[in-house]
Formats: structure tokens, C-alpha cells, sequence
């Protein structure tokens, strides 16, 4: 008896070690002083000493059931955008630049390209949000996980000087709400989009006219990356009050969280263009529009609220990012919470 008639194969785990070398190398900044292959990352915080208060900020999450999308089309190539962009647009939506990311793959059977295929994708989020990849663990847990599936999750740390933490603490009444186009469902709500759509691969291999694009490429299409676009704001000169990435909970937990007491978010539904992906969603499953916009982001990733008198700038800013930006709503005084109208 040896450990791979146990179910692991240490083998192929340093295939797979070697193969993702190259992609992981893609993500290095100059405050790496590791390589892939150590016990631990480190990261140096010379680039930093310049800030008034250097404060850490950090996330961690996982892609959810969007993962089984994975499995039945055999396609591991985006699925680690999620994970990463799950966790550095919290970071970023506190004001905070992304420094480094670990990722954790947990998997039945180690099948190195198929590993390297997902951390290819993980290290495409890093090189989107800038963070550098610099470190992360594949497990192999046989008899735990059936050979042919994994779980995904990541940790991502960055940094932002005190002073410049977004906290909605300074929002006033006609502050007024930007929201940033997402990409489609992002990676909330699948169990949900499970229940409605069979998750088989003819289902998602069907193209549908509405969407442009087959139910399968529409669902797996990653996750937006708000990380350059708010980086672009900040260097613009715009102070942003308050943000809230749209994840789970929708529009109806996520925009509270931003919120002060006193004070309430009016986001008009008409003001942006709701994704076909949605209105599919909504009509195949018979959904409430209120369960809808408490389960899913609804077409905005990230909403923002400016100054009236930055609009203009942050607009420019979004674009100017490769974003795409309306205006969405605006601040009154009233009952923390969200009104949609």
C-alpha cells in the first residue's frame, strides 16, 4: 500500500505545480520577494511607509454553485475570475488597493490540467485587479469529493491609509447614487438559477437569441472586476462617500450596508438597462421582481454615491476604466434603508 492507492497522487500535484508556474508568474509586483513553491508568501510593504495610517483590508469567499456550471460544461478557465473578483471588489469597495491573493482548491482527484485551468483563471482576475498571486494549496480529498469535482475559494489582503476609507459616514441628502454595468448574474443566486434551469449540457448548450449567446456562456460569463475602475475614480480626484458591491442579498441587503443612520437610498429601476440574462431568469422560474432584486445584482455590480458636483468627473473616471456607468438613484433623508421606484 502506498499513498496513491489511498486516492492521492503527490505526483500529480507537482505536475500541476509546474504546469501553473507561468501563469501565476504573470501576476508578480516588485513587493513579492517569494516564488511559487515556498511555504509561505511574502510581500513587502516598502510601497506603502509613504501613508499617513497604512490600514489592511481583506476578503475572503468562494464562486458558490456556479461551480456545478463548471462541471457539466467542462470549463474551468473562467471560474477563478469569480473567486477572485468575489473577494477584491470588497476590498476595493472599501476604498482599498489589492495587494496579493491566495487561492485553496479542494478537489476528488488531481487532474493537473485541469487544476492549472482553473488557477489560469485565478491568476487572469489577479493581473485584472493587479494583485499578485502568491501563494495557494491544492487538496486532494478522495473519498471525501467525487473524483470528477472541486470547490474553489481565495483570500486576498490590500491596503488603504485611514483617511481614505469609504464609509458612508459623510453622506448627505442629494448625494447622488452611480452604478457600474455587471457582467450578468456574477456568482450569487445559482442555487436559485439551478432550480430554474436544468443543468444539463444540452440545456446549457442551447443558444438563445435573447441572450446573444448559449445559457451556458451567459451564466458563466465572470464576474465583473470594479478594482481599476474605482482606482480610476480615486485618481480623478473624487471622494467616494459610500459603495456597496451587489452580491448576495441583492440590492435590498447590499445597499443598507453603505448607508449611515438617517439616511436612505432612492435607485430608479428605468435609469440602466437590466441584462436579457435577468428578464430569462425572472420568466422561465416565475419570480417576484422583489425576490429578483433581493437575490441578484439586476445589471449593477457596484453602486457608488459621489458628491453632485463630482458626477461628471466619475462618470469619465468609470469609462475611462472600460466601465460603464449611470446614474442610478440619490440619497434622501429618511429610514436607513432602499426604496426602488
Amino acid at each position: 500500500m502506498d499513498y496513491k492507492n489511498s486516492g492521492v497522487d503527490i505526483e500529480a500535484g507537482y505536475k500541476s505545480v509546474e504546469l501553473m508556474k507561468k501563469h501565476v508568474q504573470e501576476t508578480m509586483r516588485k513587493e513579492v520577494l517569494t516564488g511559487l513553491g515556498g511555504f509561505s508568501g511574502a510581500f513587502s510593504l516598502e510601497a506603502i511607509k509613504d501613508m499617513e495610517k497604512p490600514t489592511l483590508v481583506s476578503g475572503t469567499d468562494g464562486v458558490g454553485t456556479k461551480i456545478k456550471l463548471a462541471f457539466v460544461l467542462d470549463k474551468h478557465d473562467t471560474i477563478g475570475i469569480d473567486c477572485v473578483a468575489m473577494c477584491v471588489n470588497d476590498i476595493a469597495c472599501a476604498g482599498g488597493e489589492p495587494l496579493f491573493f491566495l487561492d485553496y482548491i479542494a478537489c476528488g482527484k488531481n487532474y493537473p490540467e485541469k487544476i492549472v485551468s482553473i488557477v489560469k483563471g485565478v491568476a487572469e482576475g489577479c493581473k485584472q485587479s493587479n494583485a499578485a498571486l502568491i501563494g495557494g494549496e491544492t487538496a486532494e480529498h478522495p473519498d471525501l469529493m467525487p473524483v470528477d469535482e472541486y470547490d474553489l475559494a481565495g483570500f486576498a489582503v490590500g491596503v488603504v491609509d485611514e483617511k481614505d476609507i469609504i464609509t458612508g459616514a459623510n453622506l448627505k441628502e442629494n448625494d447622488v447614487l452611480i452604478g457600474m454595468a455587471s457582467t450578468g448574474v456574477h456568482s450569487n443566486g445559482f442555487s436559485l438559477v439551478r432550480k430554474v434551469f436544468s443543468m444539463d449540457e444540452k440545456t446549457l448548450n442551447t443558444y438563445h437569441e435573447e441572450l446573444g449567446k448559449t445559457l451556458g456562456e451567459a451564466l458563466l460569463e465572470p464576474t465583473r472586476i470594479y478594482v481599476k475602475a474605482l482606482k480610476s475614480i480615486k485618481n480623478a480626484g473624487v471622494v467616494v462617500k459610500a459603495c456597496s458591491h451587489i452580491t448576495g442579498g441583492g440590492f435590498y441587503e447590499n445597499i443598507p450596508r453603505m448607508l449611515p443612520e438617517g439616511k436612505r437610498a432612492i435607485v430608479e429601476k428605468n435609469s440602466y438597462t437590466v441584462p436579457p440574462i435577468f428578464k430569462m431568469l425572472q420568466r422561465e422560474g416565475n419570480i417576484e421582481e422583489h425576490m429578483m432584486y433581493n437575490t441578484y445584482n439586476m445589471g449593477l455590480g457596484m453602486i457608488l454615491a459621489v458628491d453632485p458636483a463630482d458626477v461628471v468627473t466619475t462618470m469619465e473616471a468609470i469609462k475611462a476604466a472600460g466601465d460603464t456607468p449611470y446614474i442610478v438613484g440619490k440619497i434622501v433623508n429618511g429610514e436607513k434603508g432602499v426604496e426602488l421606484c
